[in-house]
């Protein structure tokens, strides 16, 4: 059998559907006539506190943040080549949810590879790119954890990582309102209608 792991105050901890919190320790409370043992995780991200009973916690999908090793594994996904996918959009965007939501961060590298804006790609739709920041946002919280730096610094990281092979992105960002006008209907709708 696994061996149990155990929780205290101030680890770093990573929930599947919330990402990184900080554990502020543990409370004891009473629901239908049963006494409790709960970790209370903050979410400083999401301005959230969460309660967990400990018996639970593993079960829940509570997990320690990643080893170097595996991030490494993480950050070697983003610089591959990205999946092209022909399915309709509704369809790839609950795949992308749940790899997001399994709180995993090989596979939420995966979404970020995939999703990122890149300039051979045509346009992409608003909910792909609030996806691919949701991505990038959950893999970077726990990529500043892990090395303990700012958010803000994981993701220039994270982001320098992945437009290595890609040097001209930065350009391709600014120039949104000029290719509108000129690709007129020739866009591919990328949220998969017709």
């Amino acid at each position: 059998m696994t061996k149990k792991v155990e929780f205290k105050a101030e680890d770093f901890v990573v929930y599947p559907t919330h990402g990184v919190g900080q554990i502020l320790g543990t409370e004891t409370q009473e629901i239908a006539g049963t006494e409790l043992d709960l970790l209370v995780i903050n979410f400083e991200h999401d301005r959230m506190t969460l309660r967990i009973p400990v018996a639970k916690a593993e079960t829940s999908g509570l997990r320690r943040l990643s080893s170097r090793k595996q991030m490494d594994l993480a950050l070697v996904k983003l610089e591959g080549r990205a999946r092209v996918r022909r399915t309709m959009w509704s369809r790839r965007a609950q795949e992308y949810e749940a790899k997001i939501n399994s709180g995993d961060p090989i596979s939420i590298a995966e979404v970020v590879r995939d999703l990122r804006r890149n300039t051979t790609q045509s346009e992409q739709s608003y909910s792909e790119r609030q996806m691919y920041q949701a991505a990038l946002d959950r893999l970077a919280r726990e990529f500043a954890a892990i090395e303990k730096i700012d958010e803000e610094t994981a993701i220039l990281r994270l982001e320098k990582l992945m437009h290595t092979e890609e040097p001209n992105v930065e350009n391709s960002l600014n120039d949104d309102d000029d290719d509108d006008d000129e690709e007129g209907e020739d866009t591919e709708n990328q949220d998969g209608f017709e």
